[in-house]
């Protein structure tokens, strides 16, 4: 079951739906997300893979929202996306779809990569850990 994003307003984060699919790429459009927004069949298909969790906050039918988690389901999931429209940000609804992609996926923690953000991620309980992203090829 899907969780409320605050006490005072009526914003629902319950588990992605094909019908979000559009809602999800508008979002990745406005982040500059071109690998999502350019392709939304292969989007769609990456929102629902083999141990992906993927939620949605919605206003009425609105996606306002969206995390995109991947888990082993026991111990390791990482933070693979996370967008709230501008128009809705600051109201809990990027707290709150983290704690329901977590309770779906399973593990006992995200980790992510951002270069963003970075403010929203240090409020939150953390260790901090530099890391990599890496991209193929593998060779120098």
């Amino acid at each position: 079951m899907g969780r409320r994003s605050g006490e005072n307003d009526a914003m629902d984060v319950v588990a992605y739906e094909r019908t979000d699919l559009s809602g999800v790429v508008a979002l990745c459009a406005a982040e500059g997300w071109r690998s999502y927004a350019d392709e939304p069949e292969r989007t769609g298909r990456v929102l629902v893979a083999p141990g992906v969790t993927t939620v949605v906050a919605r206003d009425g039918r609105t996606v306002v929202g969206f995390a995109y988690v991947q888990s082993d389901g026991e111990i390791q999931a990482h933070l693979s996306c996370i967008a709230v429209a501008t128009t809705h940000r600051r109201r809990g609804i990027a707290r709150a779809m983290l704690h329901e992609a977590h309770r779906q996926a399973g593990g006992t923690r995200i980790d992510l990569l951002t270069d963003t953000a970075v403010e929203f991620y240090a409020s939150l309980s953390h260790q901090r850990h530099e890391g990599f992203r890496i991209y193929p090829p593998f060779v120098s």
